[in-house]
């Protein structure tokens, strides 16, 4: 059973939400603030945490910060909550290093299969070759691994998917669409939002200069590429 985190503060949704997961099968956490949820993190009680949902608007710490704690000791996928479907709050939370977003009130159905996804997402490829390098930088889609110039980086599943399906075709075009619908797995109804902000972390950890990408490189108008050329 996948172990899912969930951090909402309000009892009647994180108790709604508790009781379908657990008839979908998963292990639940759950915390009612952005404190208690970072001390059962650091917790080396009970299964490891494979996945984390959570809510924007908590008191004290709230998710944004959460997000951006978890994100930088852990690459689990994370899916925040948002309750005004706000674009800032958005992006700002896909910045933080979430990798998905839901708006609130959510179906069971949605929620269930947001995770269900990012979970897939987080799983090796079955069949996978052995590594591959451009320019110094090697990937091993078997292991899902990615090192530069020897050194490790750290990715989570959402950014690797990515950078996996932008290397499989150097120099191909890829529109925002396209990357929606076989890096996330679902209809977004054309939110690029998710692309933009997962390619910008995506370099803040792969390229020299950000700015000026060599590996993942912006066509504008149309979408982006792998480089170098």
């Amino acid at each position: 059973m996948p172990h899912v985190l969930l951090i909402e503060d309000d009892p009647s949704v994180r108790d709604g939400m508790e009781l379908v997961l657990r008839r979908h099968t998963y292990d639940v956490t759950v915390a009612a603030t952005g404190e208690e949820a970072l001390t059962l993190l650091d917790s080396r009680e009970g299964a490891p945490v494979e996945l984390a949902v959570v809510d924007l608007m908590l008191p004290g710490i709230d998710g944004f910060e959460v997000c951006r704690r978890i994100r930088a000791r852990s690459t689990m996928p994370l899916i925040m909550l948002t309750a005004r479907g706000d674009d800032q709050d958005i992006i700002t939370g896909l910045e933080a290093g979430a990798d998905d977003y839901v708006v609130k009130p959510v179906t069971s159905g949605v929620l269930e299969a947001r995770i269900r996804a990012a979970l897939r997402r987080a799983e090796p490829a079955p069949g996978a070759g052995p590594g591959e390098e451009h320019a110094g930088l090697v990937l091993d889609r078997a292991a899902l691994s990615v090192t530069k110039q020897g050194t490790p980086i750290a990715l989570p599943p959402m950014e690797l998917r990515l950078l996996l399906e932008l290397s499989a075709a150097p120099g191909r075009v890829f529109s925002r669409e396209q990357l929606l619908e076989t890096v996330w797995d679902h209809d977004y109804l054309g939110d690029s939002r998710l692309v933009d902000a997962a390619v910008s972390r995506l370099r803040t950890k792969i390229e020299d200069r950000p700015a000026q990408p060599r590996y993942v490189q912006t066509v504008r108008g149309f979408g982006y590429r792998f480089g170098p050329l």
